[in-house]
């Protein structure tokens, strides 16, 4: 059985101390959702046995309604690692299609996650 579980309490304040120190300060609060005025999705895993996380969201470039998902994942021993497996992309709109392409770069995202954990994922 997999030291993994679902967090789904607040982003770990962990993924925000790593990324401003490895990105610099002030570079972290579009990590949670909760500051944007839309929910945006997010997931997030802890292994009880070594303090690991791995995290899901959301990003985006210069370009407001280009957005993405990417994981985040935090070795016990400290720094903060940005996985790339092909990070999946889509425009932010309020129309239905744009939502259901965003719900599927999510999950694309959240399936990559899931293969890093299991040990399965080619990172």
């Amino acid at each position: 059985m997999s030291a993994w579980r679902r967090y789904d309490s607040p982003l770990l304040p962990a993924f925000h101390e790593r990324f401003e120190k490895r990105w610099g300060e002030g570079t972290a609060p579009f990590l949670d959702p909760e500051v944007h005025e839309q929910p945006m999705p997010r997931a997030q895993w802890i292994n009880i046995d070594t303090g690991a996380a791995l995290a899901v969201v959301p990003v985006w470039t210069d370009d407001e309604h280009r957005r993405s998902f990417a994981m985040f994942y935090l070795p016990p021993a400290g720094d903060i690692w940005l996985l790339r497996p092909g990070i999946p992309d889509y425009i932010e709109s309020e129309n239905l299609r744009s939502i259901s392409l965003r719900n599927d770069a999510f999950k694309k995202a959240v399936d990559h996650a899931k293969a890093f954990i299991e040990g399965s994922g080619n990172l």
